[in-house]
C-alpha cells in the first residue's frame, strides 16, 4: 500500500478502483488509499481498471481501460462513440439512476452551498422524458479535413479533435440528411472544410434548428469567406432532401481566429429569415442567433412549472430579468397583469418585441439594459408603483451581486428562479433567504438528458417582517 508520503502514480501505471461518486461533469469518482481519481465513462458501483494520466498532490486524472465489475445501474450505450465525443457523459447510466443522481445534485448542492435545512421545503419529484433522445432543436456540427477529405461531426471532449460521426441520438434525424448532402456538395464542388491551424478553407461549422410543434428546418452554413460558392446549388440539394420542411437557408460569416461559431454578419439564400415554433400556445421566431432553450418538450413543463410557482391571478405586475428573446415572459403574459422584461443585448430584445406582436400580447413591454439599472430607474421615477413578481433565469454564472440587491430592495412577494446550474442557485439562495425571503418549493426538470447538466426552478417568498428600502 502506498502511504500519504509515496503517493507517487506514475504516468501510464494501470490501477483498480471502485467507483463510489460522481464528479461535477459527470465522471466516475473513486479512492486507492488516500488518492482520489477522477475517471470518465463509469459510473457508480463499478470496479475498474484504469490508466494513470494526471496526476495532483491528492487526486488525479485515469482513462478507463476495463470494467472488472458492472454496476448494477450501467447500461450499453446506445451512441457507438459515446465515449470519444464530447458530449453526452451520462450515456452508460441508466436514465432512473441519472434522475435520481441529478436529483441529488441539486439537493445536495443546496444543502452544502445553500446550507439549506430542506426538510421544511416542498420538494416535487424530478420531471424526466419519456423518451431521452432526439430532443435537441439545435445543433452545430463543425466540419474539418482528415487524411486529405472533408469530415464533420463533433469534438472530443477538451480538444478540437472532430470525432467522425453523422448521427448525434440526442439530435433530430433530420441532421444526418443535412450533413450527408453538405460533404457531398463539398466534393462536388471542391469546397474546403476550414482549417483552424493556418487559416485555410470555407466551411467552418453547420448549424441546424428544427420547431418541433411546426416541423420547420433551418440550416445555416458558417464559412470563413465573405461567399460560398455554389451555394445556389446547395440550396437545390437541400430542398430535394428536405422538402417543404426547409424553410430557411442562410450563410454566416466567421472569419476570425476564435473559438465563437457564429460571426456578426449573416444573410439568408433561400427563404425566410426565421423559423417559427411554440412554447404551449405561444409562438416565437426564431434566427441563427437567437438563444431558445434546445429542449423544447422539457421547456414546457419547465415554463409551466415557473408559471404555477409564480401563482398568477391576472392582478400581478411580472418582471423578467433576463429575459432573452421573451420566451418566459410572453408565457407568463396571459396570465399576469402586465411583464417587463430585461435583456442586456439589443437584438434578443428585438426578437421579443417582435414575438409579443407576433402573438397580439400587449400586456408586456421590453427594455434593453442591466436588469437592476432599468428596474430601479422605472420605480424611482414613478413609472412602476407595484412588483409582485420577478422572475430570473440568468446564465450558468448565475445572478451578479448588483442584480441581487436590487431585488432584496424591491422585495417582491415571490421570486421564481430558474438556474440550469445548481451550485450557482445554491450560492445565491443564500443570499436572498438570509433575511428577506423564505424557500418554499423546489423542482428539477432534465432538459439536458445523457448528460450531467440540469435545470431547477424554484419559488421564494417574502417574510411577513421584510420591508422595502427602495
Amino acid at each position: 500500500m502506498k502511504t500519504d508520503n509515496t503517493l507517487n502514480y506514475k504516468k501510464g501505471e494501470m490501477i483498480t478502483v471502485n467507483i463510489t461518486d460522481f464528479g461535477e461533469n459527470g465522471e466516475g469518482i473513486g479512492k486507492t488509499d488516500a488518492f482520489t481519481w477522477f475517471i470518465k465513462d463509469t459510473v457508480i458501483g463499478d470496479k475498474v481498471i484504469a490508466k494513470v494520466m494526471k496526476t495532483k498532490k491528492s487526486y488525479g486524472y485515469a482513462r478507463l481501460d476495463s470494467i472488472v465489475k458492472e454496476s448494477p445501474d450501467r447500461v450499453k450505450a446506445k451512441c457507438p462513440v459515446a465515449r470519444s465525443c464530447g458530449g453526452c457523459t451520462l450515456q452508460s447510466l441508466d436514465y432512473r439512476a441519472e434522475l435520481r443522481l441529478k436529483q441529488n445534485k441539486v439537493e445536495n448542492h443546496l444543502k452544502r452551498i445553500g446550507r439549506f435545512d430542506l426538510s421544511n421545503v416542498e420538494i416535487e419529484e424530478i420531471i424526466g422524458m419519456e423518451e431521452p433522445y432526439r430532443y435537441r432543436n439545435k445543433s452545430q456540427f463543425p466540419f474539418g479535413r482528415k487524411n486529405g477529405k472533408n469530415i464533420t461531426g463533433y469534438f472530443a471532449g477538451r480538444t478540437h479533435s472532430i470525432v467522425e460521426f453523422d448521427d448525434c441520438i440526442i439530435g433530430i434525424e433530420e441532421n444526418k440528411t443535412v450533413l450527408k448532402t453538405v460533404l457531398d456538395f463539398m466534393d462536388k464542388y471542391r469546397v474546403d472544410a476550414y482549417n483552424e491551424e493556418d487559416g485555410s478553407g470555407i466551411i467552418r461549422h453547420v448549424l441546424i434548428r428544427k420547431g418541433f410543434a411546426t416541423g420547420e428546418l433551418m440550416v445555416c452554413v458558417v464559412i470563413n469567406a465573405d461567399n460560398l460558392p455554389h451555394n445556389r446549388e446547395l440550396v437545390e440539394s437541400l430542398c430535394t432532401v428536405l422538402g417543404d420542411n426547409l424553410k430557411s437557408v442562410s450563410i454566416n460569416i466567421n472569419k476570425k481566429n476564435t473559438n465563437v461559431i457564429l460571426g456578426d454578419r449573416t444573410f439568408t439564400i433561400y427563404g425566410r429569415e426565421y423559423i417559427e415554433d411554440y412554447i404551449g400556445d405561444v409562438k416565437f421566431r426564431i434566427s441563427p442567433q437567437s438563444f431558445y432553450q434546445v429542449n423544447p418538450v422539457q421547456t414546457k413543463k419547465l415554463y409551466g412549472k415557473a408559471l404555477e410557482y409564480a401563482a398568477l391571478t391576472g392582478k400581478e405586475t411580472v418582471w423578467d430579468m433576463y429575459c432573452g428573446i421573451g420566451t418566459i415572459s410572453l408565457f407568463l403574459a396571459k396570465s399576469a397583469k402586465f411583464v417587463y422584461g430585461v435583456e442586456i443585448v439589443d437584438a434578443a430584445i428585438q426578437n421579443a418585441r417582435e414575438n409579443a406582436k407576433l402573438n397580439n400580447i400587449e400586456n408586456v413591454k421590453f427594455f434593453v439594459g442591466k436588469a437592476e439599472e432599468i428596474i430601479t430607474g422605472e420605480y424611482e421615477n414613478g413609472n412602476i408603483k407595484d412588483i409582485d413578481v420577478i422572475v430570473v433565469d440568468p446564465p450558468r454564472k448565475g445572478l451578479d451581486k448588483l442584480a441581487i440587491d436590487t431585488m432584496l430592495k424591491l422585495l417582491p412577494k415571490r421570486i421564481v428562479y430558474v438556474s440550469c446550474d445548481s451550485s450557482t442557485l445554491a450560492r445565491d439562495l443564500k443570499i436572498l433567504c438570509e433575511k428577506e425571503y423564505e424557500l418554499k418549493k423546489l423542482t428539477v426538470v432534465d432538459q439536458f438528458a445523457r448528460s450531467y447538466h440540469t435545470e431547477s426552478v424554484v419559488v421564494m417568498e417574502r417574510k411577513i417582517e421584510a420591508r422595502r428600502s427602495i
